[in-house]
């Protein structure tokens, strides 16, 4: 611009200044050109790669075994790492199944405890690429990936079931994967946080939006139940089973619904304030510096160990969900404490590793969006796709729950809701829900099995009374 200014002018004792700012523009520009250009470098001193963020570029790219390995095993934290020891389980778990599938108890142990380590690495590789990924995108992507577990489960009973034998366990399981998350593991965060200081404080953007979606996800699923309660006795079963199953069968796709609206809200149009929430949060870790300086997987190393992972979960779902009408049937446990406790705690382990140990790095806005975005998916996304699947394979799945079930449920919902209001949490608040869950495992492990009929169960459904 200078130097069209000063040609308009026609002076030539101007000429040599002319061209030397030309001179300087040209250089300007090349700067410009250099600096948009310029590759970035991470605290490591890597090269980021476009797309990556440079918190999570490992500078390497492939697969390299050794370091995959090494990595894989380190985890996120040492607790992660000790449930790596028990990766041994996996292989002895698939040999077992199919030389000795008479053994249906130690079928059930070993895949049970199988599943642990493998929906560990889930967990893992879903961070490492999380972090790969602009932050609410990445959470968001990391929460799903800790519920593909619990999808895989909850199809497979689903395909298994035959007769609506374990549709009981499925719908148990769905209210269990809530209270696991609502009462066990936002209790260990609390007291894991509280044991290192006298108060936690986290954003009302996470907990209120959070709560708020729990409660009309716990009202969506109670309306089946009250519905068939209310007039159970005053028509006809096979009728008022039907009405269920199609009130169901809408309310799963209204839930579906508000799912999809909370994923648009948190990615588009308020990610701004998620962000800035979470970027404080990152402040606050006390181990963030050892965090960045730890070796990372590779993109492919990611997508690699989530097949892998995904593999054996889905492997060893099939096999665990094979033993489980001897379980209930010749051990004498119940349905509710299977769906409502022992399945729960093995789908969800993997999250609640990681969200305790965010909790003990005073990350409470990072670990309270973990606990509550799994929990709003397994309330509003993996019951209804549960429902809706079931609709197309011609299954009576409906969301018609025991009402002892639907009661604890919508309480938990209530107490924790009570407890995120002021935005504080300590020790003690942790406690009171580790105690609330251990109350509740104790009551569904005397709770029987209704016999057909009875109770909110169906005719021709469910198991005979008794364990």
């Amino acid at each position: 611009m200078l130097g069209r200014f000063r040609r308009k002018q026609g002076a030539s004792t101007h000429t040599g200044v002319q061209e030397q700012d030309i001179g300087v523009s040209n250089s300007v520009e090349q700067q410009g050109e250099k600096h948009v250009h310029m590759p970035g470098f991470n605290h490591n001193g890597h090269k980021v790669t476009r797309g990556i963020k440079g918190d999570g570029d490992s500078g390497r790219g492939g697969i390299h075994p050794w370091h995959f390995i090494r990595i894989c095993f380190r985890s996120t934290s040492h607790v992660s790492m000790i449930v790596n020891v028990l990766w041994p389980f996996v292989p002895a778990a698939i040999a077992i199944h199919f030389a000795r599938s008479d053994l249906h108890l130690w079928n059930f142990i070993l895949n049970y405890i199988a599943m642990v380590p493998t929906a560990n690495l889930v967990g893992f590789a879903g961070q490492e690429l999380a972090r790969k990924l602009p932050k609410v995108f990445g959470i968001l992507l990391e929460t799903f990936l800790g519920g593909v577990v619990e999808i895989v489960l909850f199809m497979v009973l689903l395909h298994n079931d035959v007769d609506n034998d374990l549709v009981p366990v499925i719908r148990a399981a769905i209210l269990g994967s809530i209270l696991a998350n609502l009462l066990l593991c936002l209790g260990f965060c609390f007291f894991a946080g509280g044991l290192l200081r006298e108060e936690q404080e986290f954003d009302e953007v996470i907990s209120e939006v959070g709560h708020g979606l729990l409660l009309m996800a716990g009202f969506g699923l109670l309306i089946p139940t009250a519905f068939y309660a209310s007039l159970r006795g005053s028509i006809d079963d096979v009728l008022l089973e039907s009405k269920t199953l199609n009130i169901s069968r809408i309310t799963s796709v209204i839930l579906l619904i508000a799912f999809f609206i909370y994923v648009y809200f948190q990615m588009r149009t308020h990610h701004g304030l998620y962000d800035s929430v979470l970027e404080k949060d990152e402040e606050r870790d006390r181990d963030r510096h050892k965090d960045l300086k730890k070796a990372k997987l590779t993109l492919t190393e990611c997508v690699f160990a989530l097949v892998l992972a995904l593999t054996c979960v889905s492997l060893h779902a099939v096999f665990l969900v094979e033993e489980i009408d001897y379980i209930v049937t010749e051990r004498g446990v119940s349905d509710a404490f299977m769906g409502l406790i022992l399945v729960p705690l093995v789908e969800k382990a993997a999250e609640h590793l990681t969200a305790v140990d965010e909790a003990w790095d005073n990350q409470m806005n990072f670990a309270l969006a973990h606990i509550l975005g799994a929990t709003v998916q397994t309330a509003l996304f993996n019951s209804s796709l549960v429902v809706i699947v079931g609709w197309g394979l011609d299954k009576a799945m409906d969301l018609n729950f025991e009402v002892f079930n639907i009661v604890i449920l919508i309480m938990s919902i209530i107490v924790v809701g009570n407890f995120l209001r002021d935005q504080k949490s300590n020790y003690l608040e942790g406690s009171l829900c580790i105690f609330i869950y251990i109350l509740i495992a104790i009551a569904s492990w005397y709770y029987p099995n209704p016999a057909a009929g009875t109770s909110n169960t169906a005719e021709g459904a469910g198991r005979e009374a008794g364990g």
